[in-house]
């Protein structure tokens, strides 16, 4: 499949930087990921307006993400579903973020540039910027402690950097999938310095998750927002981790393929649909 096409009237990005022309790929978004409106996760009602999301999506960088997951397609299926806010967080990387964000601009939707960052203990992480400019200088940062082993394209999969039209502008020579030499502890400092925000990834899975690799939370975490990628747990995880009751705790995808990127059922409650006013969303403490 080259491109994600028009299936419905909501005009999407492309390869050729226009708007396909439709058909019969009968694409459509997964309903298997989603849960009810009333049980969605909610932030601070009041003033605010409520915002579907989906922040943790891989791109065709990522390699085990999908061929298909090109900036054009991402942005394209997050326009068919109704989406108002997501994030692109590639393993280690944020090198497909310019294009993701220079697309969804036209489309309204607000993008968060992030990366999947994974530390030394093999302990996924999301962060997420305010700026591009952040997240670039932020990719330079983990690109320098991130492993030097050779990414094998027919083991692993294509490391793949895409412009806005789609077209391949370039590949990650070394795999992106391994562990950097940054600890755990050091991220929410780290990640700071770049004004963004770290977020403790699927930490309900049995595998690449902090209650998985370290067993428990660190009692000097300063994390304010964590990830669970089935919201049914998260009673259970508060009781047997005390510190989550403070901690702002949202669902994501973390989709590899367009058909499972986040329907348009979890919602924030933000004072805008600025980068700024998300974060800050994202991060204000459960009341």
């Amino acid at each position: 499949m080259e491109s994600l096409t028009k299936t419905t009237n909501v005009p999407l990005a492309g390869n050729s930087g226009n708007v396909p022309s439709a058909n019969n790929s009968g694409i459509v978004p997964s309903a298997d990921i989603s849960e009810n409106a009333s049980t969605a996760d909610i932030t601070g009602i009041g003033q605010n307006i409520p915002l579907t999301y989906d922040l943790h999506i891989h791109s065709c960088l990522s390699p085990c993400g999908d061929d298909d997951m090109t900036p054009g397609n991402i942005v394209g299926m997050a326009s068919i579903i109704g989406l108002d806010v997501i994030a692109v967080t590639d393993h280690n990387s944020c090198k497909n973020c310019p294009a993701v964000m220079e697309l969804a601009g036209e489309y309204g939707i607000t993008v968060l540039p992030g990366m999947e960052l994974c530390t030394q203990e093999e302990v996924h992480v999301v962060c997420l910027f305010e700026t591009l400019d952040d997240a670039m200088a932020f990719d330079a940062y983990v690109d320098a402690h991130l492993l030097r082993i050779p990414n094998n394209e027919d083991i692993f999969g294509k490391q793949q950097i895409r412009d806005a039209k789609d077209e391949l502008i370039g590949t990650y020579p070394y795999l992106l999938i391994n562990a950097t030499d940054i600890s755990f502890d050091s991220v929410y400092d780290l990640v700071t310095s770049y004004h963004g925000i770290m977020i403790p990834a699927h930490i309900d899975k049995d595998s690449t998750s902090l209650l998985s690799n370290l067993g428990f939370i660190p009692p000097d975490s300063h994390f304010t927002c964590a990830e669970v990628k089935n919201p049914s747990k998260k009673d259970a995880l508060k009781k047997m981790h005390p510190y989550l009751n403070s901690v702002r705790i949202i669902t994501n995808s973390d989709a590899h393929y367009l058909e499972h990127i986040q329907e348009a059922t979890h919602r924030i409650h933000a004072k805008s649909k600025t980068p700024s006013d998300i974060l800050r969303a994202l991060t204000t403490p459960p009341t």
